[in-house]
């Protein structure tokens, strides 16, 4: 594999190779132990005690569904912990990506529309029921679609980010990789955590944590929090501020062990928000005519401001915003048998979101300014998994379980009155069941081969109602059933030095996409067809100075296969439209590296980057964007483009990140706390048919933290400036030039830290 980089980026990698990210603190659990995967140390995640520095660390994840030391788990896996994500200023789902250099989380005008990206596959769709790419999961129980993460991060012990196919152990949607969010346990003895924020530009909030001891048998853990943001749009037309949200999570955790044997968990969430919308215009051709009528200039239809790369104002007439809630809650029990261990999750979650768009984006009167678009996506998801893992500390050790799914969605939507007209009702449901086995034989004394298999058998049923053309009605079924697999051989030259080579493959489930135009064409096309993937892994995992430094590299391969993304497709009548379809295959290659390191009781830094090179392998009809000419690529009829050789959209060459907390001892009882995060992204195409109006230029964000905490780190108070240099991006670029008669017209979602911003944290950890 050939990797071209400038003289910046090879440097720039050079530096982060040498230097690491604020360690996790240790954690340890016996192999094999009746443990529940995110259980912690007494103290939680972060203990109220300095560590030692001459100590060794490890990492406890459950990647594989068992506690293991991160640098023995032959998969590509990132850990986040709670003070690194402070550090970086991410406090909700969408900033992930910040610290995470693989992963590319694309906000949009309300969560559905989002995108999650690793390695630069992810999921370009709109319809209810199609499956994300990448699988989002809060202590091993799926969520039924990634709109329910789009939230703050409260209660958080770690996130687990694994990249690569994961459809052996985890569930149907993992073709691309998966996020874990683990939330904290309940402790043996009282503990509390609070934190609180406050910003300069009207962002406020907190959260709690409270765990403990009801009875020896019985623990306990509460949370919440809170958090508003005004936002950093201005809408002229009423004076307010748009591009907020407010925020309430709690949850709640009961624990009981009345023997070495039996340990039950039950648990329970509730989430509360709502956002307001708003995308300024950054680039409009001074000749564009909404809707193409005479008079409707830029000055006309935005009236007090003028659109650019720094415009931060919109003009609306309509409240565009989102509201949300949701609840639900899984039952663990875990029950030793002998030497094994039987654990069942059940699961229950529901979710609502309404979404209100000024579809016209103007604070025009006249009918053509008064476009709305409205609908609701609801939820609900119901699992039970069953597994029986054997002993983890015997040379051969397994894990066989069975998986069953039932999730069901239904959206009504309405958009007009004036253009662009739709009314529909459409349901979506999946049935699975999966049956799973993963063996690891430990044949030679530091050689591990580790297997796995996964059958799983799918069914989905629909049902669509288009109300705007005479309530035509479509229903229909499907049923799939397919097989993922894994094979990886680890060998261990020293306890601290070891690598790994794994080949796996993963599945994304067959869909229909439900969205306005839908006919009877589309119905009898039939479903989508599953994408599948196939990956190459090669992994280095070493530890050097009594571990205190960790350097870790992983070289990546994957090809993936009927590609589900928006494109052209020949119906049973001979026709073509655009659609939701398989579109062909793309392969994505590249290198991670991520570091971490201690130096004394005073400095621990992190250093990640990811060179990636995702290409489309084949496309042959894919979308034209707005304006492309025929000399551009852009023929036939329907128009359409070869995009093959074209790179993956959200795949951005090259990105780095790396961070530094210095803390030295000020008297006996009081350290000062230094922090710095930076933050590189190449540049990066939003859209799939590689618009140019959609291209975000390579740029780098630097946070910094100045305070004081307790030396046990029993509180801490940090003053900290996000965006230090002021710099301009946008993490999402929309092309609207449709409603302009094809003429430049760019919109862009700004980021929470578009303009520089300032605020004071504290947190008490008792």
């Amino acid at each position: 594999m050939t990797i071209l980089c400038n003289s910046v980026c090879r440097n720039a990698l050079i530096a982060v190779m040498l230097v690491g990210a604020t360690p996790a603190l240790a954690q340890t659990a016996a192999p094999g132990a009746l443990t529940q995967p995110s259980q912690s140390a007494p103290g939680g995640p972060t203990s109220t005690v300095a560590p030692d520095p001459d100590s060794a660390t490890d990492i406890i994840v459950t990647a594989n569904k068992r506690a293991e030391n991160v640098q023995d788990v032959p998969l590509a896996v990132s850990v986040l912990q709670p003070a690194q994500l402070q550090a970086a200023g991410v406090r909700e789902f969408q900033d992930l990506g910040r610290v995470a250099p693989s992963l590319v989380v694309r906000p949009a005008e309300h969560p559905v529309n989002a995108n999650v990206s690793l390695r630069g596959v992810g999921t370009f769709a709109f319809g209810i029921g199609v499956e994300p790419s990448v699988a989002v999961l809060v202590d091993e129980v799926p969520l039924a679609f990634q709109a329910r993460a789009f939230s703050d991060l409260p209660d958080v012990e770690r996130i687990e980010v694994l990249r690569g196919p994961q459809s052996t152990l985890y569930g149907k949607a993992a073709s691309a990789g998966l996020i874990n969010i683990i939330t904290r346990n309940p402790t043996p003895t009282f503990h509390a955590r609070a934190n609180a924020l406050v910003t300069s530009d009207q962002e406020y909030g907190g959260n709690f944590s409270l765990s403990g001891p009801i009875s020896p048998e019985l623990g306990y853990v509460f949370s919440g929090s809170y958090n508003y943001y005004d936002g950093n749009v201005r809408n002229v037309f009423n004076g307010k501020d748009v591009n907020g949200r407010r925020t309430f999570n709690t949850r709640g955790k009961l624990r009981w062990k009345p023997s070495d044997d039996i340990a039950i968990t039950l648990s329970a969430n509730y989430l509360n928000g709502k956002t307001d919308v708003g995308r300024p215009f950054i680039r409009v051709a001074p000749n564009a005519l909404f809707r193409n009528t005479a008079g409707l200039t830029p000055a006309v239809v935005f009236p007090g401001f003028t659109p650019s790369t720094q415009n931060d104002k919109i003009s609306n007439n309509y409240n565009a915003r989102t509201n949300y809630e949701g609840y639900g809650g899984y039952l663990r029990g875990e029950f030793g048998l002998g030497d094994l261990t039987l654990v069942s999750i059940t699961s229950y979650d529901k979710f609502q979101l309404n979404d209100f768009l000024d579809q016209d984006d103007t604070a025009l009167a006249v009918p053509i300014g008064s476009n709305v678009q409205i609908g609701t996506f609801n939820s609900k998801l119901v699992t039970q998994e069953l597994r029986l893992q054997s002993p983890g500390d015997k040379p051969f050790r397994y894990t066989i379980g069975a998986y069953f799914a039932k999730v069901d969605f239904n959206r009504p939507f309405y958009r007009g009155p004036a253009f662009s007209l739709a009314n529909w009702y459409a349901t979506s449901a999946s049935r699975q069941l999966a049956g799973f086995v993963q063996a690891d034989w430990e044949f030679l004394p530091k050689a591990t081969l580790t297997g796995g298999l996964r059958v799983q058998n799918e069914k989905i049923n629909y049902t669509f109602r288009d109300i705007q053309n005479g309530n035509a009605f479509f229903s229909g079924g499907a049923e799939d059933t397919a097989e993922t697999h894994r094979v990886s051989l680890r060998y261990e030259f020293t306890p601290d030095v070891s690598v790994f080579g794994t080949y796996s493959t993963g599945y994304k489930g067959q869909t229909y996409d439900l969205t306005t135009g839908f006919n009877a064409n589309r119905a009898l096309a039939g479903p989508i067809k599953p994408e599948t993937s196939r990956d190459f892994e090669l992994g280095l995992r070493t530890q050097f100075l009594n571990r205190r430094v960790t350097l870790n590299a992983t070289v990546f391969d994957t090809n993936f296969t009927n590609l589900q993304a928006q494109g052209i497709e020949t119906l049973p009548d001979g026709t073509q439209n655009f659609r939701l379809a398989n579109v062909g295959k793309l392969n994505t290659r590249g290198v991670e590296v991520e570091s971490t390191a201690r130096i004394g009781h005073d400095v621990s830094i992190n250093a990640a980057a990811t060179y990636l090179d995702a290409r489309i392998k084949s496309f042959p009809v894919a979308q034209c964007y707005i304006g492309q000419t025929a000399a551009q690529g852009c023929t036939g009829t329907p128009a359409r483009q070869n995009l093959a050789g074209a790179r993956a959209a959200q795949a951005p060459e090259w990105k780095l990140s790396a961070g530094a907390d210095y803390s030295p001892a000020i008297g006996d009882t009081l350290r000062g706390v230094a922090q710095i995060n930076w933050q590189y992204t190449s540049t990066v195409n939003y859209s799939l048919s590689q618009d140019p109006e959609t291209i975000q230029k390579a740029y780098s964000i630097f946070n910094i933290g100045l305070g004081i905490r307790d030396a046990n780190r029993r509180w801490e108070l940090v003053g900290f400036v996000n965006n230090l240099f002021d710099k301009q991006y946008f993490p999402a670029l929309v092309n609207t030039a449709g409603n302009f008669g094809g003429a430049q017209a760019t919109q862009a979602i700004l980021p929470r830290d578009f303009r520089r911003y300032g605020g004071v944290r504290l947190a008490l950890n008792f």
